[in-house]
């Protein structure tokens, strides 16, 4: 009887707070259809790279002992992540359609699809296959608005190319890099400093993630009149108005195990606001945390879950700025799932009801490295297992445990070495914290919708598709996205009609060149530039050349400057 009166008053008070809930909130969502049209002067978009909702919910019992992280009172809806093709998404495909509006096709970068099988995606004429879409990005730029990207992976990586070079595959680091070089951003923080250098060992190999057209991206930086720095300190310091933050050699650190050289994904956000907000016309930013998604990767709970909240950290900053400036959209949203993560696992099939919150977050609670970083720890004679599991939380590694990690590293009976100590380590802090992952690749369920905007009235709700991010981003600024594609990426075969004689010279793979001529004059167009040639003189444009192994592309002023 008791039971039955206690099970009564709780249905009582959960309709109560059912009832207020709805009293309170809005009856009407708004879908796309329904935002005003140019309602903020400024928009950012924040981009947890591969974070599924579980990780979220770990990293606030983890770090906030259940309190609300920044993005949890921004969620307002649902989001399809799907390919305009297949069901679950890379990074690049992912966030072409977040960046321009065009839900595309796995490894293509800023292009648009040959294939739109799925709900959602845009079909294609034939002749535009694998041709530019402009981004969010590019459109603010060509209204007057100062850009910026910033990424704790090297910047030339998948998601913050998406945004800002236009390419068929996501390695093609040279052309990929040698455009955002010359896309005439503002501000660009992140990793990859290497990747601005031609390769050492002269490689011309095209799948490799290198330089390969012998150009020295970092002297071209400096001599467009960035502020090129390398550390924090200098950061801070940089008063000037074009700032080109490359603080590593390659990716940036995890958070955990960062140096006071490297600044942290809020100490870049909150730089960049700080610098591109000066512009009276206002600005875009995209914000990516990258490493989120290579932590699931490898399963590696503590390297996600402190991931997550460092860029929680940078939503803090970036809500703050758009609380104060309420011509402000702040988005977050993240590309795709991965990893299949979930508080509990095939041992707590039976028992979950019995376990404390305690049970599961112990461990991570007392990490102080990321798996990642226990790996590189453990010395060669494989002696100190114990002290460096102690450095993740672990303090009752059991005999059989270490001798697992001991035993993860050596030589297969043909003398090839194995090691699998990073693997070992990363299934053990699971085992110990009774975290489930089903995979090592990412995952097509949707992700949720965080967005701040100016009122209800212009928030977007409910369960939207990855490509409407960059449709309303381009609604709020007011701006016709497809209109700024065919104004910025005019093709060879267009000029042609136009009574243009074009030569596309590819006899220089690394360094091709559009040749218009007409009238007797001669224009040369390098690719991934922003600047043509006549009669040994360069003039600029708002834009860049693309090529994309079949068509060229030049804006639309270039065309104008050549009528001239």
């Amino acid at each position: 009887m008791n039971l039955i009166k206690s099970y009564k008053s709780y249905v009582s008070i959960a309709l109560a707070s059912v009832f207020l809930l709805s009293s309170s909130t809005p009856s009407t969502a708004a879908p796309l259809s329904q935002i005003n049209e140019g309602f903020a002067k400024n928009v950012i978009i924040m981009i947890p790279d591969g974070m599924s909702h579980p990780g979220v919910t770990l990293t606030r019992w983890v770090y906030n002992d259940g309190h609300p992280l920044h993005m949890d009172e921004l969620a307002t809806g649902l989001i399809m992540t799907h390919n305009s093709d297949t069901a679950i998404a890379d990074s690049a495909p992912a966030g072409t359609a977040m960046a321009t509006g065009f839900k595309t096709q796995d490894k293509l970068i800023g292009v648009k699809p040959s294939v739109s099988t799925l709900v959602g995606a845009r079909n294609v004429d034939e002749e535009q296959h694998f041709s530019p879409a402009a981004s969010i990005l590019e459109a603010a730029k060509f209204n007057g608005k100062s850009i910026g990207i910033i990424a704790t992976s090297e910047i030339q990586h998948a998601t913050p190319a998406d945004f800002s070079s236009h390419a068929i595959h996501r390695s093609l680091y040279t052309q990929i890099g040698e455009q955002q070089v010359y896309q005439n951003m503002d501000v660009v923080f992140g990793g990859g400093r290497n990747f601005l250098l031609p390769d050492i060992n002269g490689s011309k190999d095209p799948s490799s993630k290198t330089r390969i057209d012998g150009e020295n991206m970092q002297e071209a930086i400096k001599e467009l009149g960035y502020d090129f720095i390398t550390n924090k300190n200098e950061m801070i310091n940089s008063s000037s108005k074009k700032i080109w933050g490359a603080f590593t050699p390659m990716a940036m650190s995890k958070d955990l195990v960062r140096s006071d050289d490297e600044p942290s994904l809020a100490e870049m956000t909150k730089k960049a606001i700080e610098v591109l907000s000066e512009n009276k016309d206002g600005f875009f930013l995209m914000i990516e945390g990258s490493q989120i998604d290579w932590a699931a990767h490898g399963n590696q709970t503590i390297g996600l879950i402190s991931e997550i909240k460092a860029f929680d950290d940078a939503v803090g900053e970036a809500l703050k700025f758009a609380k104060s400036n309420k011509d402000t959209l702040l988005i977050v949203a993240s590309d795709h799932g991965n990893g299949g993560i979930s508080i509990g696992d095939i041992s707590t099939t039976k028992s979950y009801p019995e376990h404390s919150m305690e049970y599961f977050t112990s461990v991570l609670k007392k990490a102080k490295i990321t798996e990642e970083k226990a790996s590189t720890l453990i010395n060669s004679e494989r002696s100190n297992v114990k002290e460096v599991m102690s450095q993740l939380g672990i303090n009752d590694l059991t005999d059989e445990e270490e001798l697992v990690i001991v035993s993860a590293k050596g030589k297969y009976e043909d003398g090839k070495e194995f090691d699998n100590t990073l693997n070992e380590i990363s299934k053990l802090v699971n085992k110990k914290s009774k975290i489930g992952w089903t995979t090592g690749g990412h995952t097509g369920e949707d992700v949720v919708l965080y967005v701040y905007a100016s009122s209800w009235d212009n928030t977007l709700t409910g369960t939207i598709q990855n490509s409407d991010i960059a449709l309303y981003a381009a609604k709020a600024f007011g701006i016709d996205l497809d209109g700024i594609t065919e104004k910025l990426f005019v093709s060879s075969s267009r000029l042609s009609s136009l009574g243009f004689n074009c030569n596309i010279d590819e006899s220089d793979e690394t360094n091709v060149v559009l040749v218009a001529t007409k009238k007797g004059r001669t224009f040369r167009f390098p690719e991934n530039k922003n600047y043509m040639i006549e009669n040994g003189i360069e003039k600029d444009f708002n834009g860049i050349s693309v090529f994309n192994g079949k068509d060229f592309y030049i804006p639309q002023e270039a065309v104008d400057l050549m009528n001239k």
